[in-house]
């Protein structure tokens, strides 16, 4: 009987890695943006359930949005609507994220109050 070795080789292990870092250098690049549309669709929920007029939410909006440093969506870019007895908020914006050297990601986001 023959024991073969089992393992990974050290090629492997060096394109694994690269992987895993390039995956972890993209998720550092995106995710303060994604944090960032998180914390402004928390701060329109909490101000549409208010129920207000349009200045006093949007007052509202920027008072919030000064504590929580949500500087991609200002109280102007906030469409405030009327469905039914319901105030509804939305925004929608566009994030630029340079990845490296003339590369970069736009992501489009959008929410709303509903």
């Amino acid at each position: 009987m023959r024991n073969t070795q089992a393992g990974l080789t050290i090629t492997a292990l060096l394109i694994g890695l690269v992987v895993v870092i390039v995956v972890a250098l993209f998720g550092m690049k995106v995710l303060p943006s994604f944090m960032e549309y998180r914390t402004a669709k928390a701060t329109i929920q909490a101000v549409a359930r208010a129920g207000a007029t349009p200045a006093e939410i949007r007052r509202a909006f920027e008072n919030r949005a000064q504590i929580d440093n949500v500087t991609a969506v200002k109280p102007a870019d906030l469409e405030i609507t009327k469905e039914g007895n319901q105030t509804v908020v939305s925004f929608a914006y566009r994030k630029e994220i340079p990845l490296f050297a003339g590369v970069g990601l736009y992501i489009d986001y959008a929410a709303d109050s509903k």
